[in-house]
């Protein structure tokens, strides 16, 4: 650590994005405090328990390993002294249909037998295809999401420009699969990744097959103990640095005076003088709700005009038996994926047909559950913003289990011992989303770099955000990326440093 410098930064919002600022920050020697408006820290990361069960209550896919490895040895430690790390293989399944199963392997020989079964020949393209990933991936963690995104000029460098024709910015995902591949399960296998990103193939730029390169050469993991102890190993590492963290603690008010932030007021009537404030909770509501109407940059019509990120219908579920058969994670993509698109991002409506997915993760850790017993997670991706009634959700309750059973021979509705449904009116009420989304906003083509909402307020001159609504995007990965950019920012902004990489060491990741 830096010798102290005398300012004080109050985050706000204790996820991954929010912890990630506090400990870079508070590395380079600010005093900084974490407000978080939860009891639990992780934000959407959360968990919680019953009798025995352990439910972690957002992220279930633990991707870009090197992203978390490279942030917690940025302060002196590894992933491998918070949590352990295993390798899921198959990575996961796919339902088809009745009988009609695709395990995707972990193994890359099995994987490039595996398309040549589907599509004779097609390895070929396949090789091309992940080479281009591969370059996607290392060129756009090194180079594009470390930007801040202030405007275009951030992206006017002559060897950054150069990349952004290799990396396809102006191509949809969609067009570039099916130019690839013919196999309409292949298509499925390369598109679903970039549903993590809020959009449909079609609207997604190609520079994100990038996460295919995550997904099929990096692999898919999982950390013992459940999701949450990433959380609980990024908590540790802001304390270590003397980060202080006062949870149930909702953000009401704003103080400024002359474009200044000078102090930050919770539902209690405690007031925090802060030199700087780093906005680690939702962006919208932060400006719309928390922000006098003067210090906000946009208005309400600049966000209802946001392509936002499906909302999601969500069940932890417990059960007093095993399901044999079972894996991980399974995408239950055996219905109209254009229609249930259409359902969410064309025309806002409850699906008639969806898809979903189900998380076991009691299959690969015993901990997480009693004995003999199983713990799942359902999710189903909505539009934001719909009503619904609790009998509208035992609708999709009883629609899921019924395709559950039909895959796995077990109707599991008489062994439920516990259940937990989570939709739109939990998020608003938990995390404040706007319009009740699950994953922020949709990393759109218009919605890209620079053409996010801006990581600096233009109003208060010591107001920076962090976090899914912001560069670089939505998942955990990018959210942590997102929090070294503000710090790294912020720091620039404090010390009058010219290069914005100079001050805080960039992450690459490994090999990079």
């Amino acid at each position: 650590m830096t010798k102290s410098i005398s300012k004080q930064i109050t985050v706000v919002g204790a996820g991954f994005a929010g912890l990630s600022s506090a400990c870079y920050l508070a590395r380079e020697g600010y005093s900084v405090r974490i407000i978080e408006k939860n009891e639990g820290l992780g934000g959407r990361a959360r968990t919680f328990h019953h009798e025995g069960f352990q439910f972690d209550m957002g992220p279930s896919w633990y991707w870009m390993p090197e992203v978390f490895e490279q942030f917690f040895n940025d302060f002196g430690s590894s992933a491998a002294k918070h949590y352990e790390l295993v390798r899921l293989d198959p990575s996961y399944e796919i339902v088809f249909g009745k009988d009609d199963e695709m395990h995707v392997p972990a193994n890359t020989k099995d994987l490039f037998a595996l398309f040549e079964r589907l599509e004779p020949g097609s390895s070929a393209n396949l090789q091309k295809f992940l080479d281009e990933a591969e370059y996607k991936y290392r060129v756009g963690l090194g180079e594009f999401v470390q930007k801040p995104g202030h405007s275009i000029l951030d992206f006017a460098d002559l060897r950054v420009a150069k990349a952004a024709l290799k990396l396809q910015m102006l191509t949809d995902m969609g067009t570039y699969v099916r130019k690839l591949f013919k196999h309409p399960q292949l298509r499925q296998l390369l598109e679903f990744p970039v549903l993590f990103l809020g959009a449909t193939p079609d609207n997604t730029p190609a520079l994100y097959s990038l996460m295919n390169y995550a997904d099929l050469q990096l692999g898919t993991w999982y950390p013992m103990g459940g999701m949450h102890k990433i959380i609980e190993g990024m908590v540790a590492v802001a304390r270590g640095l003397g980060v202080e963290i006062h949870a149930g603690s909702p953000v009401q008010k704003v103080v400024t005076e002359q474009g200044t932030v000078t102090s930050v007021v919770t539902a209690d009537g405690t007031a925090y003088p802060t030199d700087v404030l780093v906005c680690g909770a939702d962006y919208h509501h932060f400006e719309q709700e928390v922000l006098e109407p003067k210090d906000r940059v946009y208005n309400e019509s600049y966000w209802q005009k946001r392509t936002m990120a499906p909302s999601s219908l969500l069940f932890y579920v417990g059960l007093d038996r095993k399901v044999p058969g079972l894996h991980h994670h399974t995408l239950f993509f055996d219905a109209d994926f254009k229609r249930h698109a259409h359902e969410i991002y064309e025309e806002p409506a409850w699906p008639e047909d969806p898809l979903f997915y189900a998380c076991a993760p009691s299959v690969t850790d015993p901990s997480v559950a009693p004995t003999d017993q199983e713990n799942l997670f359902f999710l189903l991706p909505l539009a934001p913003d719909l009503d619904h009634t609790e009998e509208r959700r035992e609708h999709y309750w009883n629609l899921m289990c019924e395709r559950f059973a039909e895959r796995y021979g077990v109707d599991i509705r008489p062994h439920v011992v516990y259940k937990r449904s989570y939709a739109h009116r939990e998020f608003k009420q938990d995390y404040n989303a706007f319009r009740g989304n699950a994953y922020g906003l949709a990393n759109t083509l218009l919605q890209t770099a620079f053409l996010k909402p801006k990581l600096r307020s233009k109003k208060l001159r010591n107001l920076w955000y962090t976090g899914q609504l912001t560069t670089p995007g939505p998942g955990m990965p990018p959210s942590i990326i997102s929090g070294e950019v503000a710090a790294r920012d912020i720091h620039r902004a404090m010390t009058g440093a010219k290069n914005l990489t100079s001050s805080l060491p960039q992450s690459q990741p490994t090999n990079a």
